[in-house]
């Protein structure tokens, strides 16, 4: 569908008189790098503009293969790609399938092309979102601010610290640990020792290093206390304790 019909269609005014009340600036830590890629010069400018405006940067591309070779190339960290369908040189199906090689970066499609088999098969390939032309632009900005958030929370999800071997897991951040999705009851000072110890696993450490990072410099207690917590600790992980083995005359280590 030419560019100038969807440019008439939505309303080419002055973008104050558009929506300037209704737009908040992005916060720094929100503005998104984005990619255009699309061979019709005036979808590229109408879709950038309504981006600037709503406080983002923008890169064009004329063609998938162009913007490809931008991904590949690792010359900008694009955060979302705005990606025609029916371009020369290489389409949008053909760019993503190439870009979904390298690199996982949310896009969104444009096309004109709205039949249900076009969807499915953009959405096999690994596209976030398709929007179908004519589309309105505020609507376009909007999805792939969402797009993005969900892709960076699911992101920040699987970026958690977290241990798991068999049913046995282990939340730094959170610091939680559960056996089998039941949570354990672990006291602060066995937290802190099984957190060390699978931080550390597979090394071998001492008992004054274990008793350094986990009761602190300070401490003058005797060794019967580490030795209490570990059995206490083991008593918790019920089939897991066979994890933590004793190193004589060393101290202990986490083994998988």
């Amino acid at each position: 569908m030419p560019a100038e019909f969807i440019c008439r269609h939505f309303f080419l005014a002055p973008l104050p008189y558009l929506w300037y009340d209704k737009v908040y600036p992005v916060k720094e830590g929100n503005r998104l790098n984005i990619l255009i890629v699309d061979d019709e010069k005036m979808i590229r400018e109408l879709v950038k503009k309504y981006a600037v405006f709503s406080g983002h940067s923008v890169i064009e591309a004329e063609d998938g293969m162009k913007a490809v070779e931008m991904v590949r190339s690792g010359c900008t960290d694009f955060d979302i790609i705005i990606m025609d369908v029916m371009m020369p040189e290489l389409d949008g199906f053909s760019a993503v399938k190439e870009i979904r090689k390298v690199s996982q970066i949310p896009v969104i499609m444009l096309s004109a092309r709205g039949e249900e088999y076009d969807r499915i098969h953009g959405f096999e390939l690994g596209v976030d979102d398709y929007v179908v032309k004519p589309f309105s632009p505020r609507e376009l900005i909007m999805r792939l601010e969402a797009v993005y958030r969900r892709g960076h929370s699911a992101h920040a999800e699987k970026a958690r610290d977290v241990y798991e071997i068999d049913s046995l897991k282990i939340d730094f951040d959170a610091r939680l640990v559960s056996i089998d999705g039941n949570k354990l009851d672990l006291s602060p000072k066995e937290s802190d020792l099984l957190f060390f110890l699978v931080k550390n696993r597979g090394l071998a450490l001492s008992r004054e290093k274990l008793i350094t990072e986990v009761w602190g410099y300070d401490y003058y207690g005797d060794d019967r206390t580490l030795d209490t917590h570990i059995k206490l600790l083991r008593k918790n992980l019920g089939p897991y304790q066979k994890h933590i083995v004793t190193l004589r005359g060393v101290g202990y280590r986490f083994e998988e």
